[in-house]
């Protein structure tokens, strides 16, 4: 067997990572991901999407495109962490996977994490993976370790709510709409936390209420993320910044409360898609189309030491 050479090595080590395109079978249709692999990495994790029609790297039609889990993959690539950033069921590649809205169900995104963290060991040849969760991601993380996770090293949680959705939403409906629709709202919702549909919703909340969605958002508007962590075993990051305008420091500080051990960092003038922007809401949203913009210095970093001071 031939030896390589000095001049050799230096070409591997300078070729970098390696991007694979990976297919998960699944019913109806395979999942579909990207797993970057440095060389012998040392851990592996998957990137677990956020809410809405956000693909493996971090972007959304509805006008994201700071590919924000592409950067972090790559990042964490240079610290010698593989990772695979997956386009979740009935987005981009993995389309053909998604029921009907109608069908849809916050149970099958926390299967399907489970699903692509053994797949994960398996082509990482490790013991296990770990789950890196982005603002809905967060939760469907907890949600996927519900009762245990063999094939789980830990959880790194950024930017996730720590209060039940409905708190949430509330919170953001309170300024954003006028008093007698505000009331409609909140109507709508407390039937929906109580397990029930409802027929006649007003037409300018059809985008958040329309009957088809409604069955999704009553199998996740019951979900405590704190309550879902003070029952998680294992290590646990959580990492917020501090002019996120969609989730804010009170969740981080609610999700630590849950869990003694874990791990919180706060990222000073980091936003929600992990990259520094000021709490202005016009210059904060302007990083959100922008993909050259990096991740906020320490981001990748902080996740990538935690991951290795915590090797299983």
């Amino acid at each position: 067997m031939s030896m390589l050479t000095p001049a050799l090595l230096a070409a591997a080590l300078l070729a970098g990572p390696v991007s694979t395109e990976i297919a998960l079978p699944a019913l109806p249709a395979p999942l579909h991901g990207t797993l970057l692999a440095p060389d012998a990495p040392t851990a592996v994790a998957v990137i677990l999407p956020g809410s809405g029609p956000t693909d493996r790297d971090g972007n959304s039609p509805l006008g994201v495109a700071a590919s924000t889990y592409r950067l972090l993959a790559e990042g964490l690539a240079e610290q010698g962490i593989a990772t695979i950033r997956i386009d979740k069921r009935g987005i981009a590649a993995s389309a053909a996977a998604g029921p009907s809205e109608a069908d849809l169900r916050f149970d099958a995104y926390a299967a399907d994490a489970r699903a692509w963290a053994t797949e994960a060991a398996s082509r990482a040849g490790l013991p296990c993976t770990w789950l890196i969760g982005h603002s809905e991601g967060a939760l469907v993380a907890l949600k996927a370790v519900e009762g245990g996770g063999d094939k789980v090293c830990g959880l790194i949680l950024l930017a996730g709510a720590g209060r039940p959705a409905g708190v949430v939403i509330r919170e953001q409906l309170e300024n954003g709409l006028p008093d007698p629709l505000k009331a409609q709202a909140f109507a709508v919702l407390s039937e929906l936390e109580a397990g029930r549909t409802v027929a006649d919703t007003p037409p300018a909340l059809a985008a958040l209420f329309r009957p088809s969605v409604q069955p999704y958002l009553i199998s996740w508007l019951p979900l405590d993320p704190a309550a879902l962590l003070a029952a998680c075993d294992g290590p646990v990051f959580i990492g917020q910044g501090t002019t996120d305008l969609q989730i804010g420091v009170t969740d981080a500080q609610a999700l630590a409360a849950a869990d003694p051990k874990a791990t919180l960092k706060l990222w000073d003038g980091v936003n929600h898609l992990l990259k520094t922007a000021s709490a202005d809401r016009a210059a904060n949203m302007a990083t959100y189309a922008d993909p050259a913009l990096p991740l906020a210095p320490g981001v990748g970093e902080d996740v990538g030491a935690f991951i290795r001071a915590n090797g299983m």
